[in-house]
């Protein structure tokens, strides 16, 4: 076995091919993704319809977790459309380099809690936020990534906090 220490500016300065196989590679390695044929859809039939309500009661329930909402905050760029009924697509490297998290674990971490938030919000186990395929991509739904474009705007853009999300009682000083 021969080991390669490549640094981040040499990744992002290779050919593209170059750096599919080093994220296949990795995505491989970490078993992250189901090792199944690489034309094989996404594991669940459609990933959940969040409305803007939604994705501001999981930005409420996720304030306190600055990876999810790193993960998070990476679906409010337009991502790829494809399939029928169409989802989005966006690679987990991607969002890995975009949020300056640390590691693909983390990435994976923030996703889960997403999904977690999702399932806990609507009561059903099995919805989930955002599903993954076996090449390292996550894909969801076109109406949830406006819904998360729309929150983005209304937090970061205008500073404001969504209605909906949950605000934890202030504490006054008695004196």
């Amino acid at each position: 076995m021969i080991g390669i220490t490549l640094t981040a500016d040499q990744i992002s300065n290779a050919p593209i091919e170059v750096r599919r196989w080093i994220e296949r590679e990795v995505i491989a390695g970490l078993r992250l993704a189901p090792q199944t044929p690489a034309s094989s859809p996404p594991r669940s039939a459609h990933p959940a319809i969040c409305s803007e309500d939604e994705m501001a009661a999981i930005f409420g329930r996720l304030r306190g977790m600055p990876v999810a909402l790193s993960a998070l905050f990476e679906f409010r760029q337009p991502g790829i459309a494809f399939g029928n009924p169409p989802v989005k697509s966006f690679r987990l490297m991607d969002i890995l380099h975009n949020s300056k998290l640390q590691s693909i674990e983390q990435v994976m971490t923030g996703l889960d809690a997403i999904n977690a938030t999702l399932a806990e919000l609507r009561g059903d186990p099995g919805v989930r936020f955002c599903d993954l395929d076996n090449e390292g991509h996550c894909f969801l739904a076109p109406e949830t990534q406006a819904s998360v474009a729309k929150l983005w705007h209304d937090v970061v853009v205008r500073q404001e906090p969504p209605a909906n999300a949950r605000r934890e009682p202030l504490l006054r000083s008695a004196g």
